[in-house]
C-alpha cells in the first residue's frame, strides 16, 4: 500500500507540474519565444520605445511618446534589434531574425539626410513631414528642405549605436539581396560616409551635426588651454557644435569608427579612430589640472553647455578618455596613446572628496568642486542647488575610476601582446559559472508572466527584455558542447 501511494504521489508531482519535468534548457527557449512575440507586438513600425504602461495606454521614450513614435538612444530600437540578433545568433530562429529586420528597416527609413538619427522617428505621416529624411533627398525642393529637422544626434550613443546595430545585422546576413537588405546596407553605408563628414580636422566629433559643408579654416588644430577669463554665467549660445566628450560622444564614434573598420576592412576608418585618438590627446588640459572638460569651443577652451554644465574640469570623462585611449592602444599597438593617461590619475588621487569619491566638477584654475543649476550660475555648494538637480544629475560618486585606474594598471603590467591573448577567445564557463547561469535563467524564465511580459515598477521596459533575453542567451550557449 506504501509503494502505490509514493508511486501516486510522484506520478501527481510530474503530472501536475509540467514545467518541472520540463528541462530548463526547454523553458528558456520557450520563454524567448514567448518575450519576444509579445515586444513585436507592442513595436510600431519595427521600432521600439523605452516603457510602455502595463496596460499599453501610455508609452514613454526618454518623454512620454505616442503609437507612432519609435525611440533611438539605447534603450531604444537600435538596442532591442541587437537583443532579437543575439537570439538568432543563439537559436537560430528565422523569427528572431524578422524582428532584426524589422527594426534594422524601421531605422532605414528614418535615417535624416545629415545621416545619422534624431532621438526619436515619428511614423506619423502628417508628423513625419517635420524632418528630412535621407529617403527625401532630391524628392523635395531645397526651400522646402530647409525648413525641416535635419540634425544628427552623437550625443547618448544615438546615431552610433544605430550604425552599430546595422553593422551587427549585416554581419548576420551578408548574403541578404533583397530590396529590404540593400536599404539597410545603404542605410549603413550613407551613415558612415556622414559620419566620416561630421569629425572635426582635430579628430573631435561635435555633439550634432546638421550635414552642411564646413570651412574647414575655421577650425584649426590646437591643443587645449585653460582661460584666464571666461563667463561665469551661462551665456545662452548654441553648443551643438563643439568638440564633445559629455555623454561618451568622442568613445562612442570612436568605437563606432573601429567596428566599421573590422566589418569593412577600409583603412579610413581606422584613420578616423585615429584622429579621434589625436584629439583626445591634444584636448587633455595642461598641468596641474591634467583631464579633461566635457567640451570645448573651437579655440580649444573648456566651454559652457547646459545652464548647469559649466567649463570644468570633469571626471566622468576623464574616466571614459582613458578607457577610450586604452582601447585604441589595445587596437592599434599606438604607445602614444598611453602617454597622457599617469598624468590624469596623479590629479584623480590629488581631487578626491573622500574613499572613492570625487566631485562631478572642478573648477578651472582653482581646482574647487563647483556645481551648476538651471539658473546658469556656478554654485560652490551642493546644497546651494535646487532639488531638481540635486536628484537630476550625479554630482559626486566613483565616476568609474577606482576600475579606469585598475583597467590601466592591468594593460601595463601584462603588456598588450598578454592582455589580448589572456581576453580572447572567450573562455568556456567553469561548472560553478553554469550553476549562477542556471539559476539566474530560472529565476527569469518564472518572472515571465503568461502574456510574455517582464512587468518592473508597473511597467513593461526594454531594458529588462534586453538584460534578460542576454542572461538566457548566455545560459543557453553555456550548454554547448
Amino acid at each position: 500500500m506504501k509503494t502505490i501511494l509514493t508511486c501516486a504521489a510522484t506520478f501527481g508531482l510530474l503530472n501536475g507540474s509540467a514545467e518541472a519535468a520540463e528541462p530548463l534548457s526547454s523553458r528558456a527557449h520557450s520563454a524567448l519565444d514567448k518575450a519576444a512575440a509579445f515586444m513585436r507586438s507592442l513595436s510600431t513600425e519595427g521600432g521600439y520605445l523605452w516603457r510602455y504602461s502595463e496596460d499599453l495606454q501610455e508609452r514613454w521614450g526618454e518623454n512620454k511618446a505616442t503609437l507612432s513614435q519609435i525611440w533611438i538612444q539605447p534603450p531604444g530600437t537600435p538596442s532591442m534589434g541587437q537583443a532579437f540578433l543575439r537570439i538568432y545568433e543563439v537559436t537560430k530562429g528565422p523569427h528572431f531574425f524578422d524582428a532584426a529586420q524589422a527594426a534594422a528597416t524601421a531605422l532605414a527609413r528614418g535615417q535624416l539626410e545629415s545621416g545619422g538619427w534624431d532621438y526619436l522617428v515619428d511614423f506619423d505621416p502628417a508628423k513625419g513631414q517635420q524632418w528630412y529624411r535621407r529617403a527625401d533627398k532630391e524628392r523635395i525642393p531645397p526651400d522646402e528642405a530647409a525648413g525641416r529637422r535635419n540634425t544628427s544626434t552623437f550625443d547618448d550613443d544615438n546615431t552610433q549605436s544605430a550604425l552599430q546595430f546595422l553593422m551587427a545585422f549585416i554581419k548576420a546576413a551578408p548574403t541578404m539581396h533583397t530590396a529590404e537588405g540593400r536599404q539597410i546596407r545603404e542605410s549603413l553605408e550613407y551613415g558612415l560616409a556622414k559620419l566620416l563628414e561630421a569629425q572635426y580636422p582635430n579628430g573631435a566629433w561635435p555633439q550634432r551635426y546638421n550635414g552642411k559643408p564646413r570651412d574647414l579654416s575655421k577650425f584649426p588644430v590646437r591643443r587645449a588651454t585653460i582661460p584666464e577669463q571666461y563667463p561665469r554665467e551661462h551665456p545662452k549660445s548654441d553648443y551643438a557644435g563643439f568638440y564633445t566628450l559629455n555623454d561618451h560622444t568622442q568613445r562612442d564614434c570612436i568605437r563606432t569608427m573601429l567596428d566599421a573598420f573590422k566589418h569593412f576592412g577600409d583603412r579610413k576608418y581606422l584613420e578616423a579612430a585615429l584622429r579621434g585618438g589625436d584629439f583626445l590627446i591634444a584636448a587633455q588640459l595642461p598641468s596641474p589640472q591634467s583631464a579633461w572638460a566635457q567640451q570645448y569651443n573651437f579655440a580649444m577652451e573648456p566651454a559652457w553647455a547646459r545652464a548647469f554644465e559649466p567649463p570644468a574640469v570633469c571626471t566622468g570623462e576623464s574616466a571614459g578618455a582613458i578607457r577610450t585611449l586604452i582601447e585604441l592602444y589595445l587596437e592599434t599597438g599606438e604607445e602614444k596613446l598611453l602617454k597622457p593617461i599617469p598624468a590624469v590619475i596623479d590629479w584623480f588621487q590629488r581631487s578626491r572628496l573622500g574613499p572613492n569619491t570625487w566631485a562631478r566638477f572642478y573648477e578651472l584654475g582653482t581646482g574647487q568642486p563647483i556645481y551648476g543649476d538651471r539658473d546658469g550660475k556656478i554654485h560652490y555648494r551642493l546644497d546651494e542647488i535646487s532639488e531638481e538637480r540635486r536628484r537630476g544629475y550625479a554630482w559626486q560618486g566613483n565616476f568609474n575610476i577606482p576600475a579606469t585606474i585598475a583597467y590601466f594598471e592591468e594593460v601595463q603590467k601584462a603588456g598588450r601582446p598578454a592582455y589580448l591573448a589572456r581576453r580572447a577567445p572567450k573562455p568556456r564557463p567553469t561548472e560553478a559559472q553554469r550553476a549562477s547561469l542556471e539559476k539566474q535563467a530560472g529565476q527569469v524564465i518564472d518572472a515571465l508572466d503568461e502574456r510574455g511580459r517582464w512587468i518592473a515598477n508597473g511597467r513593461v521596459e526594454t531594458r529588462v527584455f534586453i538584460r534578460n533575453v542576454q542572461t538566457l542567451c548566455d545560459y543557453l550557449e553555456s550548454l554547448r558542447p
